[in-house]
């Protein structure tokens, strides 16, 4: 396939590459990047294309894949590794938030409804917000899984009727945890 009718079919098939791309990028200018990306491997590798298949279907591969291929470099930009003793960079954050006498009352006021669900539920609840598994949890008590899942749902359930009847919705909960 010469250069000239390679591009050409590039040419057919670019609106249908540029609603692809906008598609995964859901924003103009990351979409016009990602094209000319495409284009620029696909010209770069032209004879690693088989005349008789699917250009449309190879040039939507090469652009699936850079496009992965740049998600995953963005994610892996994001990782901090902190190899400092006991995680200075990680525990010194501005994200940090300072406790204030609000929010304090309110976790102790959730902590004591916490404390007045039935044992039977609170137990596994607290077992799983602390971090164990649910089999974990089925294996201590030697009960069924499914019962240990019910509890935890239920504990869940009882707790959030209470924090609604004291609160009202969700969002002012969190609105209070928040601020």
């Amino acid at each position: 396939m010469s250069n000239n009718e390679f591009c050409s079919q590039i040419t057919v098939i670019n609106p249908s590459l540029n609603a692809f791309a906008y598609n995964l990028t859901k924003n103009t200018d990351d979409a016009q990047d990602l094209m000319q990306e495409t284009k620029f491997r696909a010209i770069h590798n032209k004879e690693k294309f088989r005349p008789g298949t699917n250009f449309k279907a190879w040039m939507f591969t090469i652009m699936k894949n850079i496009f992965i291929n740049n998600y995953r470099k963005k994610v892996k930009a994001n990782t901090i590794i902190d190899t400092t003793e006991n995680l200075y960079y990680l525990n010194s954050t501005s994200n940090s938030i300072d406790n204030d006498v609000d929010r304090n009352l309110l976790l102790e006021e959730i902590s004591g409804m916490i404390q007045s669900l039935d044992d039977s539920i609170r137990i596994p609840f607290m077992m799983h917000f602390e971090g164990f598994k649910y089999q974990e949890i089925a294996d201590k008590f030697e009960l069924p899984l499914g019962t240990i899942k019910s509890r935890i749902f239920f504990a869940r359930k009882a707790l959030k009727a209470k924090l609604f009847s004291s609160y009202g919705d969700m969002s002012t909960i969190r609105m209070k945890l928040s601020a």
